[in-house]
């Protein structure tokens, strides 16, 4: 299996960050590569195993992915990829936060798991990294324009 991780301090407290980050649906909101996200079938983004549609930017495809944990208690969200342009297998992400006990920050961290074929593994990883970094950037970035 292959292992992307990234992490960032966001200049905001867990709870700013989570409002922000942390609904199913939101990534729209906040993540410069997603265009539009629904939630198929009429069900709750909040509601383990719905699956939102995903349109990325440029004409980059539909990525279809299921949620597997959502906890505002713990700040964490992990999900699979279940169809999409994206050359990968067993796709399992989680992004969680913690809280910077020093500062009003909040530790952000996502990492993937997944397979792929040995061609493609350089530039999975390179994408993967891409857009946890690209979020969290622009996280940050609307984070910082809300305080």
């Amino acid at each position: 299996m292959t292992h992307v991780y990234v992490s960032a301090v966001l200049p905001a407290p867990i709870d700013a960050v989570w409002a922000l980050i942390g609904d199913f649906n939101s990534l729209p909101d906040w993540h410069p590569l997603v265009a539009a996200s629904s939630i198929e079938g009429g069900l709750s983004s909040r509601q383990i195993g719905c699956v939102r549609a995903l349109d990325v930017i440029d004409d980059g495809g539909t990525i279809r992915e299921q949620l597997i944990t959502l906890s505002d208690q713990e700040h964490v969200c992990r999900y699979s990829i279940l169809s999409g342009p994206m050359a990968v297998r067993d796709y399992v992400a989680t992004m969680w936060l913690l809280p910077v006990t020093t500062a009003s920050q909040t530790f952000a961290q996502w990492e993937a798991r997944f397979a792929t074929d040995p061609v493609d593994r350089a530039a999975m990883v390179e994408l993967v990294t891409s857009i946890f970094r690209d979020g969290f950037a622009s996280a940050a970035e609307k984070l910082a324009e809300r305080s």
